[in-house]
């Protein structure tokens, strides 16, 4: 008898405890979903994007909808998983779309010649800024459509260069 009358005792401090952990739970799932779907920061550094992102590294606002509605154009800087290591993301620009055919020098650093191709259905081609220190579809050919992560919307640090990345 003792007992129930403790339990009861603890059962409103218990009960409130609950709902305090619910509340917590739901804020970060919150979170997560906000930042696996729809928006987040990513430090992005490497001499492939210069001059439009620093080498040392910038902070980027990456919105993660448009390549899920097919709304990647060219132009835009997108968040690619590698498809040479997988466990790596890479920060390129779209140079073509599916049913584009491309003209790029095999190698810019020896000469003049020149290689066409035409990027498949369900691919894109992804070159970096910097052709001389880039790692691209170049190298690797047409980047598969579902390999892409995210859109750079704006790149928020260092704050002296907060803004679009056109």
């Amino acid at each position: 008898m003792r007992w129930l009358r403790y339990l009861n005792q603890w059962r409103g401090t218990a009960k409130e405890a609950l709902e305090q952990v619910s509340i917590v739970a739901k804020f970060l799932c919150l979170i997560h979903v906000t930042d696996r779907y729809i928006i987040s920061s990513t430090h992005v550094q490497g001499p492939s994007m210069l001059p439009t992102l620093n080498l040392t590294g910038d902070v980027i606002l990456t919105e993660h909808l448009s390549h899920r509605f097919g709304k990647i154009g060219l132009g835009d800087i997108v968040l690619v998983r590698s498809p040479t290591d997988p466990t790596r993301m890479v920060t390129k620009r779209v140079l073509g779309l599916e049913g584009h055919r491309l003209s790029f020098s095999a190698d810019p650093l020896v000469g003049d010649s020149s290689v066409s191709v035409v990027v498949p259905k369900g691919h894109v081609w992804i070159q970096g800024d910097n052709l001389y220190a880039s790692t691209d579809s170049r190298n690797f050919g047409p980047v598969p459509y579902n390999l892409i992560e995210g859109k750079a919307l704006l790149r928020v640090w260092p704050p002296r260069f907060l803004g679009s990345l056109r």
